[in-house]
């Protein structure tokens, strides 16, 4: 490869997106270039002007980042070349921060300061709200550092949301939330809100590079959440191409295909009974386990879905090449859309 190449990312700095962007590539070998929005790094990929993105594909507790399944989903054709090659699992550790609101001496001051005050908001039991549908609501795992009875407004990006929810629920129910484009845009918002009546759900180091003060820390709903990211790239010719590579018996051997993952898209016909059924019976005739299963619209009419599957294997092994084969008679269409080394596979 050569040296200095451009690797786009959801930016700011300091985001969870660049803590895997620094894990997959030597920042002394390339050049990062952070992004706005997830469609910035992949108009940047496509257009040539990075060589690798990383974008947020999926989370441990909150499910499949729709933003970029919908830009896989490219219904408006302007990514039709990117592929993923490679995959990073980043553990993700929320805090709130902002600004403390001492009664008589005004605000604390100074960088990424973790606050002693064990107090809770006035308004706030630490216990979540019973509903119906849940008459045991389970109790948030961590617990204000200080008042929280001053905060009027949250930012952060739309996934924390779903990863705290019952810190939020407990705490800062009803409290104004805006959606950002990063957890660390949050984190920049915040520090430049005059008022002080601000937070944001970021990372600690969003605390560090911003002088934020630590109102809460480990606010996630499960101690175990992480977030994985996908890298891309534009696709070459042996993306597209029939396979030549296939080795035999070592290409399809059980340990081979867990080393790697795929990933495609496809569409059935909606009128067809069973269709999704037949597309899917494809994976398993060929002895391809099937590790998730993603629908989003199509964009063809309301209600008709295109299906994301990610598999064990890759192309080239010859029942994952058999499998495409045999999709070529079920479906309306599939698009390929990588293969990559196993991340946990690699762990073990």
């Amino acid at each position: 490869m050569q040296s200095h190449e451009q690797i786009a990312y959801l930016g700011p700095k300091a985001s969870y997106t660049h803590q895997a962007t620094l894990s997959a590539f030597d920042s002394d070998n390339y050049t990062f270039s952070p992004q706005t929005t997830i469609e910035d790094v992949f108009y940047q990929v496509q257009a040539g002007k990075a060589a690798y993105g990383v974008v947020p594909f999926e989370n441990s507790t909150n499910g499949s980042v729709v933003f970029t399944l919908d830009l896989f989903a490219d219904q408006s054709a302007k990514h039709p070349d990117i592929v993923v090659c490679g995959e990073r699992y980043v553990e993700v550790h929320h805090c709130l921060l902002g600004h403390p609101a001492i009664s008589g001496q005004g605000h604390a001051t100074g960088p990424a300061k973790v606050l002693q005050e064990e107090t809770k908001s006035p308004s706030s039991s630490g216990h979540a709200t019973p509903i119906p549908g849940n008459p045991n609501p389970t109790n948030s795992r961590a617990a204000p550092l200080t008042s929280l009875s001053h905060i009027k407004k949250l930012y952060s990006h739309p996934q924390a949301w779903g990863q705290c929810k019952t810190f939020l629920s407990c705490y800062l129910k009803g409290v104004e939330r805006q959606d950002v484009s990063s957890t660390s845009r949050a984190a920049e918002l915040v520090a430049a809100d005059d008022t002080h009546t601000s937070a944001a759900i970021s990372s600690g180091i969003a605390a560090q590079m911003t002088g934020l003060d630590f109102l809460a820390r480990d606010i996630e709903d499960e101690k175990d959440n992480a977030t994985r990211f996908f890298i891309i790239r534009r696709r070459s010719l042996e993306d597209t191409s029939p396979s030549s590579v296939t080795t035999g018996k070592d290409a399809d051997n059980q340990q081979n295909a867990r080393a790697f993952k795929s990933l495609l898209s496809f569409t059935v016909s909606h009128t067809d009974a069973g269709a999704l059924a037949n597309a899917l019976a494809v994976f398993g005739s060929h002895g391809i386990n099937l590790t998730s299963i993603n629908p989003r619209p199509s964009g063809e009419a309301p209600w008709h879905y295109m299906f994301f599957v990610e598999f064990s294997g890759k192309r080239g092994q010859l029942a994952v090449d058999d499998t495409l084969s045999g999709l070529d008679k079920v479906v309306r269409s599939w698009r390929w859309l990588g293969s990559w080394e196993n991340a946990l596979q690699q762990k073990q």
